[in-house]
């Protein structure tokens, strides 16, 4: 199982995450996504710890508490949802106006 966590400073680092989540038990996994353009953090995280007891108990008492200046939105993470091939997603190819290739 994972942890969602949500509304943190752009400033957090992976360290300080382990730090706060370790007063509940062993953190296997910090993820902390970052913005593929600038590098800086998302905004969300997810972690992993060592049993699902450790889990539910940072989640309860973490939830809604203020830290680096937010209130953190900590919950059980969902999982992933398939985004698949359906459709959308080919944004080059014909059509669209403009000047268009001749041979």
């Amino acid at each position: 199982m994972s942890i969602y966590v949500g509304n943190l400073s752009y400033e957090v680092t992976d360290d300080d995450l382990r730090g706060v989540f370790a007063e509940y038990g062993s953190v296997k996994r910090v993820q902390l996504p970052t913005d593929r353009e600038t590098g800086r953090p998302r905004g969300f995280a997810f972690v992993e710890m060592g049993a699902e007891a450790e889990e539910t108990a940072a989640i309860e008492a973490l939830d809604g508490a203020e830290w680096m200046g937010r209130a953190l939105k900590v919950n059980k993470a969902k999982p992933r949802e398939d985004r698949g091939s359906s459709g959308g997603g080919n944004r080059g190819g014909y059509g669209g106006g403009g000047s268009r290739n001749r041979y």
